[in-house]
């Protein structure tokens, strides 16, 4: 599938602001003035950006615990997220969701959850609401490994099979649920694989190629719009970093570790962009640095922005 250089382009720069802006967390969470844990998406970048690029602004995604990726290519704005996980009131929920809650409506970001497969339900609703108000919107479902053995992916994934669902289920194996391998989670080679016992498409890609992730989706994507229903894609790929900020993470092999960065998906599309003249290392070297200045730019509105006034405290929430 022929993509223009500035699709490719914006991946590219996709990539690179998820990774600066995971790396900022980690720098502010280290100096104590993250309010809560992170669940960083350092390595899984590919995911992201290849499926963000295969859908129109007006569609909807929901997301995870890992989600800040997500929400970065869906077009949600750095400052605005950093503000959310130093609990100011500035944050896209005002400082009451921090990272694993961001949401914003006007984007299609449905919202990441903190529960293990608690977007699937939602994504599956929002694709019913789709069909019944015949609005021509797909929902992406981002999830992960240890989400798939979850009775709400089972279940939502019968009913999106049954009514033909405009919903696509994007389920990013990152080989663990927080110390559980997958191998040891999931008896069969891949979680696609189930997709059968649903009636629907099920595909399996090397999620760390932004290329590869990007033709799946447009092509389920195509799919959902058409009313034919929706697709599981199974996007391999490995978070580099424990499975949240505090955690020690000795349960991974060293040697595994070091293998899958190797396989660095920014490193990897970079290398192919300057292959193919799409770009040379000078505009790779100024887009790294726009992100940074962009990343350096939102810990300033983050850190001058103010704390939550007290009389806000029971307001915004629904219990």
């Amino acid at each position: 599938m022929s993509l223009d250089n500035e699709k490719l382009l914006w991946m590219y720069k996709t990539m690179l602001t998820i990774r600066a802006f995971e790396e900022k967390a980690f720098d502010l969470f280290k100096r104590g003035l993250v309010r809560g844990s992170i669940h960083f998406y350092i390595g899984e970048e590919a995911m992201a950006a290849g499926t963000m690029s295969a859908i129109r602004p007006e569609d909807a995604i929901t997301s995870t615990h890992r989600g800040h990726g997500h929400c970065i290519a869906k077009g949600g704005k750095v400052n605005l997220m950093l503000a959310e996980l130093l609990g100011k009131a500035t944050g896209y929920c005002k400082g009451k969701g921090g990272s694993m809650h961001i949401a914003d409506l006007d984007s299609g970001i449905l919202g990441a959850n903190g529960i293990v497969g608690g977007g699937i339900p939602l994504a599956t609703g929002a694709a019913l609401a789709f069909k019944l108000q015949r609005i021509p919107k797909v929902c992406i479902c981002f999830f992960g490994d240890g989400a798939s053995n979850q009775g709400c992916f089972l279940e939502s994934a019968n009913l999106a099979a049954i009514w033909r669902l405009p919903v696509v289920y994007v389920c990013e194996n990152n080989q663990y649920g927080l110390s559980m391998c997958v191998k040891d989670s999931v008896a069969c080679p891949n979680i696609a694989d189930r997709a059968v016992a649903f009636g629907m498409p099920g595909v399996v890609v090397d999620g760390n190629d932004v290329i590869a992730v990007y033709e799946a989706v447009s092509a389920a994507v195509a799919r959902a719009r058409a009313g034919d229903g929706p697709t599981l894609i199974e996007g391999k790929t490995y978070r580099w970093m424990g499975h949240f900020s505090g955690d020690a993470d000795v349960y991974r092999p060293k040697e595994e570790k070091e293998e899958w960065k190797k396989k660095d998906p920014i490193a990897r599309f970079e290398k192919m962009l300057v292959e193919r003249k799409v770009m040379d290392a000078e505009k790779a070297k100024a887009l790294r640095a726009e992100s940074e200045k962009e990343l350096e730019e939102a810990e300033k509105f983050a850190l001058e922005s103010p704390e939550p006034a007290p009389e806000t405290l029971l307001t915004d929430i629904y219990a």
